[in-house]
């Protein structure tokens, strides 16, 4: 080989070692951009800067998000779940509404179950059969409603001659006062209005005519739906345990634990609360019972009996049954008997109110007085008298099961394990 051709092959050789040099340094200077997932883009002089991304609030989902202010986004989100939240409501109140004949009676069956239940379980531990346990207990009631109610009518009966004949001697006393006191009104005046009355009677004859045909409709879907009532009450007490799990198994099985436990608690403070009405109502009625025999005021036993269901309805009750107490102790006996009996409804009622209801009924069922009252009227809106009495109750269900919904978290659960109640 000549010199010239040596010199030609060292030249090829430092040519081929210096591509493979270069190479190795980029494959060196790209292999982080690529262990990082990313490519590797060399920049050019003449690009732009990319524009820096803008800082966003954590509750946020986009960026269109964040250029409204947060007290507006919060604002708004509160008001679509309170609206969302209120039709449900207006959903549920209509749904009633329309269901009144039925749910009514439902609601009325559950407060007689929570109250005749207790008797049911000691004539189980008595070792009778659950069917005729709760055939004995409900005869048993119904015989106790049927006798006082024989004796309210026999009552009445007997008094309403009397009663009447003490009314019109306080008419014709109001007659002697408006033409001897100050309005001095003479008999023409006193006749003139006693015509004009009559006639408004007679114009408005159809008024109490269609009246009276509203009231046949009620008495017939007032019969109606103490027939339901009855059977209600009837399968509830027997077979409330097996309805209950029926309800539970529903539900997922991850929510059943907490469905069951705020059942139960609410089962508990429905007894409870029913119990006790009834001790506060019969400790009312013979309070203000026993002042109306004290003065020998007519109807002494069927005002007490009215005494006794105003009770349950709480705050409104006892006032109108104890105004109604006064008024004809006003009609029988005069003025001064009737501040009598008003002193002695007032003393019972405050003795209900500071002390009956803080030390029978507990803290478990309390609620606010501004709750009762809208609970209340809620209750006459939608169904009248019935509404208001099982208004409280039935948000007393609900305030205790919405604490126990919210204060005990269930215990963990193996997948595919049942919890149901036991307990009716």
């Amino acid at each position: 080989m000549g010199r010239f051709q040596q010199v030609r092959a060292s030249l090829r050789r430092a040519y081929r070692a210096g591509r493979v040099s270069v190479r190795a340094a980029r494959v060196a200077r790209a292999e982080p951009a690529l262990q990082g997932g990313e490519h590797f883009q060399p920049v050019l002089p003449d690009a732009e800067p990319a524009p820096t991304p803008v800082p966003v609030h954590p509750s946020t989902t986009s960026r269109d998000d964040a250029d409204v202010p947060y007290s507006l986004r919060i604002s708004a989100a509160w008001s679509w779940r309170l609206l969302v939240l209120a039709i449900a409501v207006y959903g549920v109140v209509r749904v009633i509404g329309i269901l009144r004949f039925v749910m009514i009676p439902l609601a009325i069956a559950l407060l007689l179950t929570a109250f005749l239940s207790p008797a049911v379980g000691w004539l189980l531990r008595a070792r009778f059969h659950r069917t005729f346990a709760v055939v004995v207990v409900m005869v048993c009631g119904l015989a106790a409603v049927a006798g006082t109610l024989t004796l309210v009518v026999n009552e009445f009966v007997s008094g309403a001659p009397q009663l009447s004949n003490d009314a019109a001697k306080g008419v014709r006393q109001i007659q002697d006062w408006l033409r001897t006191g100050p309005l001095h009104l003479s008999d023409a005046q006193l006749n003139r209005y006693i015509d004009e009355a009559q006639s408004w009677i007679t114009d408005n004859s159809s008024r109490f005519t269609s009246g009276a045909l509203a009231t046949a409709a009620t008495v017939a879907e007032v019969l109606t739906g103490a027939v339901l009532v009855l059977f209600s009450t009837f399968f509830f007490l027997r077979d409330g345990r097996k309805i209950w799990r029926f309800i539970v198994r529903l539900f997922p099985i991850g929510a059943r634990w907490r469905i069951d436990d705020a059942g139960q608690a609410s089962w508990s403070a429905l007894g409870n609360y029913v119990r006790a009405t009834v001790l506060v109502a019969f400790i009312d009625a013979l309070g203000i019972g026993i002042a109306l025999v004290i003065f020998r005021i007519p109807f002494s036993f069927a005002l007490a009996a009215l005494v006794f269901l105003g009770a349950f309805i709480p705050i409104v009750g006892a006032t109108l049954s104890g105004a109604v107490a006064v008024l004809v102790a006003l009609v029988a006996q005069g003025p001064i008997v009737a501040l009598i009996i008003l002193g002695a409804v007032i003393g019972v009622q405050q003795l209900e109110g500071h002390v009956l209801q803080p030390l029978i009924m507990g803290r478990a069922v309390a609620l606010h007085p501004l709750a009762i009252i809208v609970s209340i009227a809620s209750g006459v809106i939608i169904a009248g008298i019935v509404g208001a009495l099982v208004a409280v109750p039935l948000i007393a269900v609900l305030n205790t099961a919405v604490r126990r919904l919210n204060k005990r978290r269930p215990p963990s659960i193996p997948p595919g394990v049942e919890v149901v109640s036991t307990r009716q």
